[in-house]
């Protein structure tokens, strides 16, 4: 596949968990188990949120084991099944960036409207996970960079130990022509979504569904063999 749409997966799943974070009172729309913190917080703090940040784990699970159901049941599979799945979260995307300019800004982040936008844009991100992990293979995880920093920093030691054979290194240099460009990908999707939330507010949710839209057309563009 086209080296751009796993960097725009990147991208996108950086910014809309910033966003959603800066809009939502602290929830993590991609990085879910994150939220155990936040949630923690807000019942030392008293702030608000906590009940949407409890949500979000069961929200993301039961999102992916339907997605999972309803691709078997239809017997999809590769790039259809693939870009299929993005397709439903280029929509979930938009309708969350319409809940937010119509009904923000969240003053009560357990406000009804306040939840069901961000469970939206966790219905999202649960998709973008699932897709990837199930299609995409072989590409680094575009929402989680806590494990492809370990793993850069590991390789990166066994190159300045000289500890690794030729052919080590060889793999080493491919894994980090993969995964470094993904992490710089998904901090560039942080920064991006603060700069723009600072100068735009709640339209700062109108990009994500255009990133969405420009995977789906990459991934229509190529035939890649990696996909699953």
């Amino acid at each position: 596949m086209k080296q751009s749409a796993p960097l725009l997966l990147s991208f996108n799943g950086g910014y809309v968990d910033t966003a959603g974070f800066l809009a939502l009172h602290g929830l993590f729309a991609a990085h879910v188990t994150g939220n155990f913190v936040t949630f923690g917080a807000a019942m030392v703090e008293g702030t608000s949120g906590a009940f949407a940040k409890l949500l979000a784990l069961p929200v993301f699970c039961a999102t992916i084991v339907l997605a999972r159901v309803i691709a078997v049941h239809l017997g999809a599979s590769g790039p259809r099944a693939l870009k299929t799945m993005l397709l439903v979260k280029v929509l979930l995307l938009a309708v969350a960036a319409s809940f937010a300019l119509a009904w923000g800004p969240f003053p009560d982040g357990d406000s009804g409207r306040a939840i069901l936008t961000g469970m939206i844009l966790v219905c999202a991100m649960a998709i973008q996970n699932a897709a990837h992990r199930v299609y995409l293979p072989k590409a680094p995880p575009s929402t989680l960079m806590t494990g492809t920093t370990t793993q850069v920093m590991l390789d990166l030691a066994d190159l300045l130990s000289g500890a690794a054979s030729q052919q080590q290194r060889s793999d080493i240099r491919g894994r980090l022509r993969k995964m470094v460009p993904n992490i710089v990908a998904f901090a560039a999707g942080c920064g991006v979504a603060a700069l723009i939330f600072i100068g735009f507010g709640l339209r700062a949710f109108l990009l994500p569904p255009l990133v969405a839209i420009a995977i789906v057309t990459a991934i229509h563009l190529s035939a890649d063999p990696e996909i699953a």
